[in-house]
């Protein structure tokens, strides 16, 4: 089969997926005809994406989060009325993404949570079907656990979610922990999409802390730590822009742009990870056994509850700042088992195989049932 991926660029959390998806295709002997990340002003595609997708990849413009000044939190009456206002640069992207589908034909569109490629599915209903893949789509099960209050933040996070899944014939949400798939929603629970990179690590224990932040506005707040408690080292990963690759403000304290392989290997070699509350970056410390402590972005729902499935799947905490200090005291008293992740986690490949096999079984029904006439065509 043939299929095109359809990415949200907004952060590395859906670049990371598509990157162990593709492996996983490729490698089933499917073909990943083309790759769509949406990009933005606010962030550059980083440069292991390209290297990691050997294929076709198209950026196109796409909606994206207006931060606070100081780059921290995100401002959600700005991020709608700045979306709405470029919808003339958008539709042509949809436009980008069609004619990419007219080009390629693909058997799937598979999209990551961006918001315009469900978009696309609804105003130019391709005939290749249309599954969603994301964190965010398990908010359709039962057992999924809610943040208390912000009521305006999660109305708007379930609106984002169902315009990226418009139409979609399969919703693969992937969860930490193992559910039962909701046939109600059509929604298959799968486990993490971790790549393989991540799974051939052989974990240490460093004498460092990792630390990951979505927006580099939490940048000065880890340097304000740092200069307070240099008995506590720390190395961080963000996308600061003019920065050098590697920057050290302070000798406990090293800010590195982001780098998979070499995030990966702090990964493996650190005491714990303390980041915002991306799916992502939790699901791959928890498969290494590493506590994590997250901070949720401010204004972004979906972190909230990514932080109460932290605690829920006893990961790690949730906390209010970078407090590396309290972290650090935490990890002392108490010990993290996370290593019930390795096998749940594990059967992905598995689950998404079984997924093409039922597409591709009704693929040959159908033609048994439409055979295609290759004889001569006579007056």
């Amino acid at each position: 089969m043939k299929f095109i991926f359809i990415v949200q660029g907004e952060g590395r959390g859906h670049m990371t997926q598509a990157i162990s998806l593709f492996e996983l295709i490729e490698s089933l002997g499917h073909e990943v005809s083309a790759v769509c990340i949406g990009k933005s002003e606010r962030r550059e595609i980083p440069e292991f994406v390209k290297k990691s997708i050997p294929t076709n990849i198209h950026l196109f413009e796409s909606p994206n989060f207006i931060t606070d000044k100081d780059n921290k939190g995100i401002k959600i009456g700005k991020t709608i009325i700045h979306n709405f206002s470029n919808f003339l640069r958008f539709s042509k992207s949809l436009q980008k993404i069609h004619q990419l589908v007219e080009e390629h034909k693909p058997d799937v569109i598979i999209n990551f949570y961006d918001i315009l490629g469900g978009l696309y599915n609804a105003f130019y209903r391709p005939q290749a079907q249309f599954w969603v893949i994301g964190h965010q789509y398990l908010i359709e099960h039962p057992e999924f656990k809610f943040a208390d209050g912000q009521k305006v933040e999660k109305f708007l996070f379930f609106i984002n979610t169902k315009i990226t899944s418009f139409g979609a014939r399969k919703k693969l949400a992937l969860s930490s922990m193992p559910l039962k798939d909701y046939k109600e929603k059509n929604l298959h629970v799968l486990p993490p999409l971790l790549r393989k990179k991540v799974k051939q690590l052989q974990p240490e224990a460093g004498d460092f802390y990792l630390t990951y932040m979505v927006n580099p506005g939490y940048g000065d707040e880890v340097l304000d730590f740092a200069n307070k408690n240099q008995h506590i080292k720390i190395e961080a990963f963000w996308d600061k822009k003019g920065i050098p690759k590697a920057y050290a403000p302070l000798p406990n304290l090293i800010f590195h742009q982001v780098d998979d392989e070499l995030f990966l290997q702090k990964m493996a070699t650190c005491k714990g990870l303390l980041s915002t509350a991306g799916f992502e970056s939790i699901c791959e410390a928890m498969y290494l056994n590493k506590p994590v402590m997250v901070i949720p972005v401010i204004g972004q729902y979906e972190q909230a509850c990514n932080a109460i499935e932290t605690e829920a799947s006893g990961a790690g905490i949730k906390g209010l700042n970078f407090d590396f200090k309290l972290f650090d005291e935490i990890l002392k008293t108490r010990n993290f088992d996370t290593s019930f992740s390795k096998p749940w986690t594990d059967e992905f490949p598995l689950l998404f195989e079984k997924l093409i096999n039922q597409k591709l079984m009704v693929n040959q029904h159908f033609e048994s049932l439409c055979p295609v006439d290759y004889s001569p065509v006579t007056q």
